[in-house]
């Protein structure tokens, strides 16, 4: 059994990684999308994780490569809380954009809060 500072310790180690994290994730580089209307989105669902770790709130940034007939083909973070990265791109696979002639990348922020 851990005793209440062992306990206090591991949870501080914790959040200071995840801190870190979110720091390099922070840094990607940016770009701009083509701002094909996005006809159908569903909220993120919130992580257990999260929860658990007391982040009140989080922004998790996109880059997502749809496709013409407007389903989304690919996802990459471009920045923000790595606790809350896969529930964004779980998220934003179900969404579907206008249909289009081509192929668009599109920049999506999504905000969390708890």
């Amino acid at each position: 059994m851990l005793s209440t500072r062992a306990v206090g310790m591991r949870r501080f180690l914790t959040v200071a990684f995840l801190a870190i994290c979110a720091c390099a994730f922070g840094n990607a580089q940016d770009s701009t999308g083509g701002g094909r209307p996005i006809i159908r989105r569903i909220a993120p669902v919130y992580p257990e994780l999260a929860r658990r770790l007391n982040l009140e709130e989080g922004v998790v940034k996109l880059r997502i490569t749809v496709a013409p007939d407007g389903t989304p083909k690919a996802t990459q973070v471009l920045g923000g809380n790595p606790v809350l990265a896969k529930a964004a791109q779980d998220a934003v696979s179900t969404w579907r954009w206008a249909p289009a002639a081509n192929e668009s990348k599109e920049i999506v922020e999504l905000k969390f809060h708890r």
